[in-house]
């Protein structure tokens, strides 16, 4: 369903079926709340592959509008300046395109949303931590470097009737798009959850899904 060449993240359903009694949830803005939490607050700069996707766009807009200068890997100079143009005026100067893993040598703080290589790994400097929306993750190669899991959050502890495991998760622990989904029915929004994340409500499904005692994994 979260596909976009498939079915635009959704938008197909919701415009192919505009009476549905249901809500349809991609749950990717929790997944990009998820990610953005897990970065210490002393970051200045980050590097991000996937940049120009559906959580590398949402995680771009997010943090340039913290002042972090965001390094943008990506050859379409189109995508990466639609993007661009999103951002309040004000903070277009901390959005960067990059177009190779080179640019990053001296940043500590990696975003994967794209499949990193051992050899395309090399480039980050000793000390850096990647955190990562891409699936399956990558592969823990540098043992001088430290390794985030896929974006996930452990349900309350008086969760019942949880009968199945996700994928490499621990028992009790659910990937955050599905969290998400949680939180949008126990919140009862009525807004369908699809296509393009919206950056503005980030910390309020953020926020939400911590009131109803949900914790990151």
């Amino acid at each position: 369903m979260q596909n976009e060449a498939l079915n635009g993240g959704g938008t197909l359903f919701v415009r192919k079926h505009p009476d549905l009694r249901v809500r349809v949830v991609h749950g990717n803005t929790l997944t990009a709340a998820v990610i953005l939490n897990e970065i210490p607050g002393d970051v200045a700069e980050v590097f991000l592959t996937g940049a120009t996707s559906k959580l590398g766009r949402a995680i771009a807009l997010y943090l340039c509008r913290k002042k972090i200068r965001v390094l943008m890997l990506t050859l379409s100079t189109e995508r990466f300046m639609n993007i661009q143009r999103e951002a309040p005026a004000e903070f277009q100067q901390y959005l960067v395109q990059v177009t190779k893993y080179q640019a990053a040598q001296n940043c500590k703080t990696w975003i994967v949303g794209k499949w990193l290589s051992p050899r395309e790994q090399r480039w980050a400097p000793a000390g850096t931590h990647f955190h990562q929306f891409v699936v399956p993750p990558i592969i823990g190669f540098r043992r001088d470097c430290t390794y985030g899991k896929l974006a996930a959050m452990r349900l309350p502890e008086d969760v019942e009737g949880l009968g199945t495991c996700e994928y490499t998760m621990g028992r009790g622990v659910v990937h955050a798009c599905h969290a998400g989904g949680v939180v949008h029915f126990l919140e009862g929004w009525d807004h369908h959850e699809v296509g393009a994340i919206d950056v503005d409500r980030i910390d309020a499904v953020w926020n939400a899904a911590l009131r109803h005692g949900l914790t990151p994994a």
